[in-house]
């Protein structure tokens, strides 16, 4: 069964990290998702509307996007348990990209389990569990790509229910994997009650944020005591010399 056509998926190739990290930060993956979602304007939004208010509304966009991985960075430093920075994470993706749901999913032994949501899910954290073969959540994780759907998310072929979760019922669904070490950690889901075209922004931003977590994660496994008495100027130069082009 063919996947529908508002469905978008790209591929982050992390074993060549460089190229990809360059690619997503020169803006290249906004204008690839550009030229086949349409990016949503202020409510109101016309072709008469001035270049300098669309500019104000791009620049509005970018410090909020500034703001954000401001404030995780931020968690990343402070003294707070992983599931309290977890929740701080998907609170602040679903007030940037105006979403319903923010979901996050990490790997375990078996499969991937649902750790973190910014809707009171206490019935089913820890307890909804996916195979990496099921869902559109265990593509991403499997296929290492962001996806978006724009509408009928539920009508994609790999798509699964469980039945669990409100969610199954929403339209729009933007996913990204989770990455630490160059490896797939989990996944972070984004969804819209309703049909929503992502820009290429919010997608950007979601594929930083899923690097994001996948930070704090390594350093959830440092304890203080470890990180007090660590000599990070040998652990840098231990390392050997850059080499530099001239």
């Amino acid at each position: 069964m063919p996947v529908p056509e508002h469905a978008v998926d790209l591929r982050l190739d992390f074993t060549s990290a460089r190229a990809d990290v360059a690619w997503v930060r020169s803006g290249a993956l906004v204008r690839e998702v550009e030229k086949r979602t349409a990016a949503p304007r202020p409510h109101g939004y016309n072709k008469g509307v001035p270049k300098a208010k669309d500019l104000e509304w791009r620049l509005q966009r970018t410090e909020q996007q500034l703001r954000l991985f401001q404030q995780i960075s931020r968690f990343m430093v402070r003294e707070m348990s992983l599931q309290e920075v977890l929740q701080g994470v998907v609170s602040l993706v679903v007030e940037f990209t105006q979403g319903d749901s923010c979901l996050v999913y990490l790997l375990d032994n078996e499969g991937l389990v649902l750790c973190a949501s910014n809707t009171p899910h206490p019935s089913t954290i820890g307890k909804v569990r996916l195979r990496l073969n099921e869902g559109l959540t265990g593509w991403v994780a499997r296929e290492r790509r962001l996806l978006s759907i724009s509408r009928e998310a539920y009508s994609d072929p790999r798509f699964k229910s469980f039945g669990e979760l409100p969610e199954d019922t929403f339209e729009a669904f933007l996913s990204a994997p989770i990455i630490a070490r160059n490896r797939v950690v989990g996944v972070i889901n984004v969804q819209h009650r309703l049909p929503h075209p992502h820009t290429g922004g919010e997608m950007e931003v979601l594929t930083t944020v899923g690097e994001q977590i996948g930070c704090v994660l390594v350093l959830a496994r440092m304890a203080r005591s470890a990180i007090e008495s660590t000599n990070h100027a040998e652990l840098v130069l231990s390392s050997g010399p850059i080499l530099i082009k001239q």
